[in-house]
């Protein structure tokens, strides 16, 4: 059971960083629970609760340039059958408006939650690497 739970969360935490990177809220929202609890940058050092809040950046609009998110060196860990952490760095590559690429680094925990036999996203943090 480890090892495939482990790739799974791994798998299923790329799908929710490649749904962010494409604006793909039908994914992102199918991934989380609607309670998510997050601290993270954009949140200026609240906790921010629910979707509403990550909804506000998906109805921008999809980015103008290609995204392309790496996850470095993951680590899950089973908190029980139906818990899981995964700590990683966030490699976020990217064009600027005059076509120069740029890459941008974060830190970042997520914890998952198997709810109703499926896999809920239901806390992140994330801090941006100097």
């Amino acid at each position: 059971m480890g090892e495939d739970v482990r790739t799974e969360i791994v798998k299923l935490t790329q799908r929710l960083l490649d749904s962010i990177a494409v604006g793909d809220w039908e994914t992102y929202q199918s991934l989380c629970d609607p309670g998510l609890s997050a601290f993270e940058p954009e949140a200026r050092g609240h906790l921010v609760e629910g979707l509403a809040f990550h909804k506000f950046y998906f109805d921008l609009g999809k980015a103008q340039t290609p995204r392309c998110n790496t996850i470095c060196s993951p680590h899950v860990r089973l908190l029980g059958p139906d818990a899981a952490v995964i700590s990683y760095i966030r490699i976020v590559q990217y064009l600027d408006g005059s076509g120069v690429p740029h890459s941008a680094c974060s830190e970042e925990t997520r914890v998952w939650h198997r709810q109703d036999g499926r896999w809920q996203h239901v806390h992140f943090h994330r801090s941006a690497t100097a």
